[in-house]
Order: structure tokens, then C-alpha cells, then sequence
């Protein structure tokens, strides 16, 4: 149904993911900007930005678009949500895990997402109500039956400030419950890698619209759930998520409501 949606999603983020290896470990470091602190937008981040929104601009010139980078545009109903880079400063130390993010969310939701890991070559691609895919392949979820023993994924930010005391609480209580925690700094993969069932479950404080617009559709459509921490469906709002299949999502939603 969303075909030529989907064509467009995968062919932004490639053409984003094309431009950032083009600066991968080989930034000038003058292009190096603080937004806020320690929260950094490079050259890299724009060319990438510019790149995606011409492809989609290209294909549907109609739809509005919010980028972390460009900002909105439109008022059309149906609105691409992009972040060209996500795990920026990972990007800036050469740490070697970032991706680009491209989603189409209308009135309900979201529509088309696709999230493209250039180093590995890694796509994930959902639509709403046809499933999710890794690299053309069916993906889903695990299968773990429970937070103990689960392989976990977790992301913090300094922008959290003050709430970090109410983060670290709840790490604290799921650190003693699942078998590994891991905080790899990309969102969006952590987003996908619960959906293909590398991680078990993810939660995290904080976080912005183009960080999840993707991810949290390829979780769904991979046969997992989305709350809020308080389990509720807040979560695009807040910020504050919980991933994983039934079970687990539902045992990090009891820990980390305290």
C-alpha cells in the first residue's frame, strides 16, 4: 500500500548513509559545532541532512518534514521525520556506530520507517501492517520470556541533567535482573536491534522525535510494544521509552516504575 513510500524512505537514508562514510574519521575538526553542551552538529550532519531531504523532497514534494538538523517544514498531514545522523558524537570520536533514520508518520502513527546502518551495511525497513524486515529479510523480535537473564540495551545523554538521578535508580534495579547491559549511543539502532532481536528489551529517558519515528515502528511491526516508562503512551511525547517483546517490555515497565 505505502510502496513508493517505502522506496523513498530506504533511498533517503542510503543517500545520507552514502555522504557520512564520505566524512567517517576524516572530520576537520573546525566543523565540529556545539548546539548546547557537549551536544555537537558537524558538516557531516548537514551534508547528510541536505542529501535525505532532497531525495524526499524530490519524491513527495507534498508531505512536511522535520529534521533534527533543518527543522520543520509543511503543514501536510503526512510528515517525514529524519535524523541524518544519530550517534553523532560516536561519529566525531570514530566510534564505529551511527546510522541515518527516515520515517513518514501520519495522523495515526507512524507509516513507512527505515533506519540504515552504512558500516555494516545494515537495513531495517518497516510498514505499518506488512511487518518489518532486516536487509529484505522477515525479522521479529526475541523470544526471551522475561527480564531475568535478558540482553538489555540502555542509552543516557548529559542533556538529561538533573533527571539522570531518576535514570540511574532505575539502571540500578534492571542491572541486577538482566544477564547484559549494553549503551551503544545510537537510539534509533538500539531501536532496531531490539526489533531484529539482537537486544531483548531497551529503555531510555529523553529522547526526541527523530530519534524513535523509525525505530519505534520496526519494533511494532516486528512483534513488540512501545510504552512510556509508567506504561502508558506517552512516550513520543515524553521521551521516556520501553521496548522489547511482551514479557520483557512488561517486566522493565514494573522496575522502572518503581
Amino acid at each position: 500500500m505505502y510502496e513508493a513510500q517505502k522506496e523513498a524512505c530506504i533511498a533517503a537514508a542510503q543517500a545520507g548513509g552514502k555522504v557520512l562514510l564520505s566524512f567517517f574519521r576524516k572530520l576537520d575538526p573546525a566543523s565540529v559545532k556545539e548546539k548546547a553542551r557537549y551536544d555537537f552538529v558537524t558538516e557531516a550532519d548537514q551534508a547528510s541532512e541536505a542529501a535525505v531531504k532532497a531525495e524526499l523532497d524530490r519524491r513527495f514534494p507534498q508531505y512536511s518534514y522535520l529534521g533534527e538538523e533543518l527543522g520543520a517544514f509543511g503543514e501536510n498531514s503526512r510528515c517525514w521525520i529524519v535524523d541524518p545522523l544519530d550517534g553523532t558524537l560516536n561519529f566525531v570520536h570514530g566510534f564505529p556506530h551511527w546510522c541515518v533514520s527516515v520515517a513518514l508518520w501520519d495522523t495515526e502513527g507512524a507509516v513507512v520507517g527505515c533506519i540504515y546502518d552504512p558500516l555494516r551495511e545494515d537495513l531495517f525497513v518497516a510498514v505499518r501492517g506488512e511487518g518489518a524486515t532486516w536487509n529484505g529479510q522477515s525479522m521479529s523480535i526475541s523470544q526471551q520470556d522475561g527480564l531475568e537473564g535478558a540482553f538489555l540495551a540502555t542509552g543516557f545523554a548529559f542533556q538529561l541533567g538533573e533527571r539522570f538521578h531518576d535514570y540511574s535508580k532505575a539502571l540500578s534495579a534492571v542491572f541486577f535482573r538482566a544477564r547484559g547491559l549494553r549503551r551503544p549511543g545510537s537510539a534509533a539502532l538500539d531501536l532496531a536491534h531490539v526489533a531484529c532481536g539482537i537486544f531483548d528489551g531497551y529503555f531510555e529517558m529523553g529522547l526526541k522525535k527523530w530519534d524513535m519515528a523509525a525505530g519505534v515502528l520496526l519494533v511494532t511491526e516486528a512483534g513488540g510494544l512501545i510504552t512510556d516508562w509508567k506504561g502508558g503512551n506517552r512516550w513520543f511525547e515524553s521521551g521516556d521509552i520501553v521496548a522489547g517483546n511482551l514479557w520483557v517490555q512488561q517486566d522493565l515497565v514494573d522496575v522502572l516504575k518503581g
